[in-house]
């Protein structure tokens, strides 16, 4: 299980990714398809088509981590871009603790008195 602090941001590409790629096609990524700055600290998460494999990318001012797992069966569940008219979604640490941990976050909310801002 991952955990992370509740000031971490935390993007999501929608976009299905070449999972080839490393640190520099990832940050090219950032960059270009979700418009953010790689060095702001947050989290950036992507996504192979079919949805079983994920990467994580992090700088955390000494250098980039590259995280990655890998389903043996099954699929994350993920969100469309369809749905959403942006190339991101900006998730809560806890949100990416429970898509990392198999949870459907379709129809699940959050009640109000743990929104955090």
């Amino acid at each position: 299980m991952l955990s992370f602090t509740g000031s971490l941001k935390v993007f999501v590409a929608l976009e299905p990714c070449d999972m080839r790629k490393g640190f520099e096609g990832l940050t090219g990524l950032v960059a270009e398809k979700l418009k953010e700055d790689l060095r702001s600290g947050a989290l950036f998460v992507f996504s192979n088509k079919r949805h079983t494999r994920l990467k994580v990318l992090y700088f955390d001012t000494t250098g980039l981590w590259l995280m990655t797992k890998r389903l043996e069966q099954g699929t994350f569940s993920w969100p469309r871009s369809s749905e959403i008219q942006s190339a991101k979604m900006q998730l809560t640490p806890e949100a990416l603790a429970l898509l990392t941990d198999g949870i459907d976050l379709k129809g699940a909310r959050m009640r109000p008195w743990y929104q955090r801002d």
